[in-house]
């Protein structure tokens, strides 16, 4: 069992795992240390640190000093110290933990220049690798991962450790969590506990955050227009009007998450939100409800809220309607509202802002007789912020369902593309544009087929994957022959599980004849070729590098035109007229001094095109560089909603449309990823898949529909009665000039030619004749990526 097991395990409540409550021993704390960051933690005497290399290879360096300021590793019971260098270049820097250390150090008068450290690991420790130390006594832990930046042709990303801490003297009779330290500084800090109502004022432009203290608990909010308040009147968040002006069934952030009265006065908007599930605007709960259910006089949220805003001279209500925040209610397929326990994990909260002066009640849900609150009603925390606070707009992300917590990130060039829009989605953890003003979407789509577009596609997920066992473990996990794949190649290939669904698709990079690069759309990739590195015994390192790689795509037809202009190569690399499909070449912007990038002949269009790989610190000079000498191609810049389309029309897959871990690669329409017959050495799913291709159900064809109407990701395909397939894509082609799709078809009716109709509303109500065509739908010969075109 690995250290990190050892310490971590998922919660179990009455035999049901819970992986989103991970247990820790008691007296155990978690404390992660990102790579290229740093942490402090205060130490007592006897307490026993554990720090675990996760990805392996990465240097740990340990400062502790005493409460009188002086460092010595001696404390800790190390023999040797060196002069921390790592940590001093993390703490004058401007990483995000930096901050907080530096802050922790002159709150405690503690001079860094004068510390000694304890290096760890570093050159060949193993993933998962553990030392542990025992304080002698009381003072300051530093932790820190030092790393320099990622070079884009080496593969030395820092990566992240995490400290484990286990008390000598924990605190006892504290079986509930502390609430997390706040924000920023609080105007108001307030503790609810379960079965009670708290009324507070906020001014415009203030903060408001509604925390889940020990997870799984609802809370009810509404939020009065003040001015109404005065008046004696009512002019609260309305459920009806919300939902009818956001179009949204559920909250979330992003530039139009508004909360409206009945006369459609916006009273606040979600700035964050670390859940992503809340209720679908249902009441707070009520005498009534409890009633029904033989629970008379049991506490309820709507008294609670009658209570308080009593004191306000406002009439009550018989069910109070509020933002279930943390509740978990669905609509099942007769519309009826279910309910389940909160998706909300310890911590968990909903940050908004005022956007005029409010009245505004939260309540801690006292409903023990259903899921509402897991059974177990706890705390909530409500927190005021002033309005000159500065919180950047975040939708809570999570790679696994166990992993930590992250904020949505900008990329690198996220600056580049907010001069031209300010229509962001979130994707993958980070905000990516949808579509640009000044173009639109049709606009972008031409740009692309006829001249060129450069697009941000940084969230790709990127692992770095070296060591003696390298090759083989690739081998084992992807369902193409790297030992046909040569340095300065990539393939584009997929990556399943045993059963023969896939993990991921995604493209390997051979930097060498140990070194690989995995570039995919999901992180968990990774994780799986960790996990099959353990689980084979395999001496390969598998480390996370998308944080040092950011990379933009410049497609089209004149994409080799410009790229040409700017990238230097030096005499034994290809340039870019040189560079073949499915090739890469390291060089630099403009020459021998410029930023170094790598550029594959790679995309995600159907065109000529290529993808342009830096450090983020680079990023900017890059995309300048790449739109200065696009201007005379008419460059364009390029969306999400763009690239849907002509994805779509190239038959290029997307996971969770085309693929899921229940869909072979054959039945995602890319079986020509599986070489069953050149390829001799065993692959995960290798078995299955024999079988799925000689014996196949499902196959992805293409579909033409008669008419306008673009059909639904989901939407059946019938012959008469039976359903005989699913849509997986749909868009209507400008280059075509009709409605296509992409369908995962029962193998019997895969044929082309075959005449099938689309249902819409109950599958039979509404029919949309359809044919079966080749797929891909554009190009289907791929003479526009081979640049044979005019």
């Amino acid at each position: 069992m690995g250290i990190i097991q050892q310490f971590e395990r998922p919660m179990v409540r009455g035999g049901v795992l819970i992986p989103g409550l991970p247990v820790l021993p008691p007296g155990v704390e978690r404390h992660p240390v990102p790579g290229g960051g740093s942490r402090a933690v205060a130490i007592e005497a006897g307490d026993v640190i554990t720090v675990v290399d996760r990805a392996g290879l990465q240097l740990c360096e340990l400062v502790f000093f005493d409460p009188e300021g002086r460092s010595d590793p001696a404390r800790l019971g190390a023999g040797s110290s060196d002069e921390p260098t790592g940590t001093r270049n993390i703490l004058g820097s401007d990483e995000v933990s930096a901050r907080r250390v530096r802050n922790a150090l002159e709150k405690a008068g503690f001079d860094l220049a004068a510390a000694r450290c304890i290096r760890l690991f570093g050159e060949g420790s193993p993933a998962g690798n553990s030392i542990s130390f025992t304080a002698e006594g009381p003072g300051l832990l530093i932790v820190a991962a030092p790393g320099e930046a990622m070079a884009v042709d080496r593969q030395n990303a820092p990566t992240e450790l995490v400290l484990y801490v286990r008390r000598a003297r924990p605190a006892i009779g504290k079986e509930r969590r502390p609430p997390p330290d706040p924000l920023a500084d609080p105007l108001i800090d307030k503790n609810i506990l379960p079965g009670q109502a708290f009324v507070y004022e906020v001014k415009k432009g203030q903060y408001i955050q509604v925390l889940d203290v020990q997870g799984r608990e609802c809370s009810d909010f509404q939020a009065l227009d003040m001015r109404a308040v005065e008046q004696g009147r009512i002019a609260a968040i309305d459920p009806t009007t919300t939902r009818s002006l956001s179009g949204e069934l559920y909250p979330k952030p992003g530039m139009f998450a508004r909360y409206y009265s009945v006369d459609m006065q916006p009273l606040v908007e979600l700035v964050q939100d670390t859940c992503g599930r809340h209720d679908t605007f249902g009441l707070a709960c009520t005498a009534r409800y409890y009633e029904d259910l033989g629970y008379p006089g049991h506490v309820n949220c709507t008294d609670n809220i009658n209570r308080e805003l009593s004191h306000y001279g406002l009439p009550t209500q018989g069910g109070w309607p509020a933002i279930n925040f943390f509740f978990n209610t669905m609509l099942d397929d007769a519309n009826a509202i279910n309910m389940d326990d909160p998706w909300s994990r310890p911590g968990d909260y909903v940050l908004m802002r005022a956007l005029t002066d409010v009245l505004c009640v939260s309540t801690a849900c006292p409903c023990d007789i259903d899921p509402a609150n897991g059974w177990d009603p706890t705390d909530i925390q409500v927190r005021v912020y002033d309005h000159h606070e500065e919180f950047p707009r975040s939708i809570g992300f999570r790679m696994t369902v166990d992993a930590d917590l992250q904020p949505t990130k900008k990329t690198a060039f996220h600056e580049c593309f907010a001069q031209h829009t300010r229509d962001f989605v979130e994707y993958n953890g980070y905000w990516l544009p949808n579509k640009f003003t000044a173009h639109g979407t049709i606009a972008e789509y031409w740009a692309c087929r006829e001249k060129a577009v450069i697009m941000d596609l940084s969230p790709l997920r990127k692992y770095e994957i070296t060591g003696p066992d390298a090759e083989a473990l690739m081998q084992l996990s992807v369902t193409r022959n790297m030992k046909k794949l040569s340095v300065g190649q990539v393939v584009y290939t997929a990556m399943c599980y045993e059963h023969g669904g896939m993990v991921d698709d995604g493209t390997v990079f051979r930097l060498d004849q140990n070194n690989f690069r995995w570039v995919g759309g999901c992180g968990t990739s990774g994780l799986w070729l960790r996990e099959q590195a353990e689980k084979h015994g395999m001496n390969a390192w598998i480390r996370p590098s998308t944080d040092q790689l950011h990379n933009v795509a410049v497609q089209g037809p004149r994409s080799r035109d410009i790229l040409r202009e700017i990238i230097w190569t030096r005499p034994e690399r290809p340039t870019v007229d040189e560079l073949g499909v499915f090739r890469f070449t390291i060089g630099r912007i403009g020459d021998f001094h410029g930023p170094a990038v790598i550029v594959s002949r790679t995309g995600y269009t159907g065109e000529l095109g290529y993808e342009v790989f830096c450090h983020p610190k680079d990023a900017k000079a890059v995309f300048e560089a790449i739109w200065e000498a696009g201007q005379p191609y008419g460059l364009t810049p390029f969306g999400l909603a763009a690239l849907d389309m002509v994805r779509i029309e190239a038959g290029l897959v997307f996971a969770g449309y085309e693929f899921t871990d229940q869909t072979n690669p054959f039945e995602a329409g890319i079986g020509f990823t599986v070489p069953l017959k050149s390829k001799e050495d065993d692959f995960i799913g290798r078995t299955v898949l024999q079988e799925r291709n000689a014996h196949p159900t499902r196959k992805l064809v293409g579909l033409d529909l008669v008419g306008n109407e673009v059909p639904s990701k989901g939407d059946c395909v019938r012959i008469g009665r039976a359903q005989v397939g699913q849509i997986t894509s749909a868009v209507r082609s400008p280059i075509l000039g009709k409605v296509i799709a992409l369908c995962r078809m029962d193998a019997a009716h895969a044929e082309e030619g075959t005449q099938v109709e689309v249902g819409q509303l109950d599958g039979f109500q509404k029919r949309i004749p359809a044919v079966v065509v080749r797929s891909p739908h554009f190009d289907p010969t791929k003479e526009r990526v081979k640049g044979n075109y005019a």
